[in-house]
């Protein structure tokens, strides 16, 4: 009964080869698209599009500040520039249309390379159930940003790796122009780099007493070769330097909503996904080398410590376990797909040109009668209206304006770009934002010489301006609060909050 049902396994993987990513990755495609409007959440894509321009307006590569009157001049390194490029390409063509597609496309293809990588595996119920879980998880940092398009990258050379240690194959080399794209699309390319640490240790592991010197030495020149691939960038090793920076803030990752940990207040798909991991391992007495738990322990950290790595937990996490997994339940199954290298059906081809023109046409019609827009809370374009107007030059902007700002060729106090700021500048801002420091407040409106504020209504400094001499109120709607200095009147606070 194994036999036939692993045979008739195969005949399955056989007629669908190719077949079932491509749908999947369609399907994502699709619903992500209609559903487009989520991806305009954060202001921080008005900035990447606007050094993507800058990049192909001047054939050259940003390495100072220009952005910002707070820190002009000021060293500064973009660490996706090709995903800023795409995405000016994107919306000089199409508008937002355009940057909704690319990043859908993008998110689409991670689930298909994520489909294909387990077809050895598992069968296409479960594959599928996998991909499916793995959007679910993400969806919260799916965003029209240069990590999204990194996505298809992290999971073809995460799976590369993955997969050539369980094969027990030599490393991967001609992975190695995936970890270089990946390093010019955004700065994540340094987990890449991490992970194959964990990978290398178990091929070592796994290999016979007498060659794991051999082993060791290969992976070694392989994780060189990696290190070095990672610097074929426009800055050359400076990227590594660049997008290690981020990880140096300190103590404004707890502030930054996408860098804390995850909330376990109320009980949430994420935690789901851990308990019933934990539970199906005790059950089935799933068995995994130790260098792989450090492989899973680690994901599970970085998602655990912070919410925008769970994406890469909900990728990384099924390639991880997919061998275990499979040699616990379906021991044949792996070999027996492994041995049949029969090519794709004609039927298959014919059913892939299918899906694939009417995917075309589906965007089409979509894109051609549906509006895309941003998030309303992230573009205060009345309050800026008014600012405007107003002649305004050097604005106390909130952190989540920073990107509709640039957008709109107004200098920032300060935006998303946190590595530019550094930890005790951003730190400062937001203690005065939340008004837990009154004189820092006044310190940075004064030492700035800001002639005007923009913040969201609920903050608590839009509230203190209210009673504070020297300012008044110009312009209010539920989106933003804008003050100006006042002609007459000291600094000064005068009355209780409202």
């Amino acid at each position: 009964m194994m036999s036939l049902s692993v045979t008739a396994s195969t005949d399955t993987t056989r007629a669908t080869r190719g077949l079932v990513p491509l749908c999947v990755g369609a399907g994502a495609y699709l619903l992500v698209l209609v559903t487009g409007d989520n991806l305009l959440q954060d202001s921080d894509s008005f900035w990447q599009i606007g050094i993507g321009q800058w990049i192909i307006d001047h054939a050259a590569m940003p390495y100072a500040d220009f952005y910002s009157f707070t820190h002009a001049g000021q060293p500064w390194l973009s660490t996706a520039w090709l995903s800023q490029v795409l995405y000016a390409i994107a919306y000089a063509h199409h508008g937002w249309a355009g940057v909704v597609v690319l990043a859908a496309l993008a998110i689409a293809a991670g689930l298909a390379i994520l489909v294909h990588l387990l077809e050895p595996y598992f069968e296409p119920a479960h594959r599928i159930l996998l991909a499916m879980l793995a959007l679910a998880l993400s969806w919260h940092h799916l965003l029209a940003r240069p990590h999204v398009l990194a996505l298809p990258v992290m999971v073809a050379w995460s799976g590369g790796l993955i997969m050539s240690v369980d094969r027990r194959a030599s490393p991967p080399w001609l992975l190695l122009p995936l970890i270089a794209l990946w390093a010019n699309l955004h700065g994540g390319f340094v987990l890449g780099l991490a992970l194959i640490a964990p990978v290398a240790l178990e091929a070592v592991w796994t290999s016979d007493a007498d060659r794991r010197i051999a082993v060791a030495t290969r992976w070694a020149m392989f994780g060189i070769a990696a290190l070095a691939a990672s610097c074929c960038t426009p800055y050359g090793w400076h990227t590594l330097a660049a997008a290690g920076s981020i990880l140096d803030l300190g103590g404004v990752l707890s502030v930054l909503s996408e860098w804390q940990p995850a909330d376990f207040s109320s009980f949430g798909l994420f935690e789901a996904t851990l308990l019933g991991l934990i539970g199906l391992a005790l059950y089935r007495g799933i068995i995994v080398s130790p260098p792989r738990i450090a492989l899973l322990l680690l994901l599970t950290q970085m998602a655990l410590a912070h919410v925008r790595s769970i994406d890469a937990f909900a990728f990384l996490t099924p390639l991880a376990l997919a061998k275990p997994f499979a040699d616990h339940w379906l021991p044949q199954r792996a070999a027996a797909v492994a041995r049949d290298a029969a090519p794709v059906s004609a039927m298959a081809l014919l059913a892939m040109l299918a899906v694939a023109t009417g995917t075309v046409a589906s965007t089409a019609a979509y894109t051609g009668h549906h509006d895309f827009v941003f998030v309303k809370t992230q573009t205060p374009a009345a309050a800026v209206d008014a600012l405007t107007q107003q002649g305004a030059k050097r604005i106390f902007n909130a952190y989540e304006f920073g990107g509709y700002l640039i957008g709109r060729g107004i200098p920032t106090f300060i935006d998303g770009r946190a590595e530019l700021y550094g930890e005790r500048y951003v730190l400062d801002y937001f203690d005065a934002v939340a008004a837990r420091d009154i004189d820092r407040l006044t310190a940075l409106l004064d030492d700035g010489r800001i002639d005007a504020t923009l913040l969201p209504p609920h903050t608590p400094a839009a509230q203190l301006l209210d009673r504070m001499s020297g300012w008044r109120r110009l312009y209010a709607d539920d989106i933003a609060i804008v003050h100006v200095r006042a002609r007459t009147g000291r600094p000064g606070i005068t009355g209780g909050l409202k």
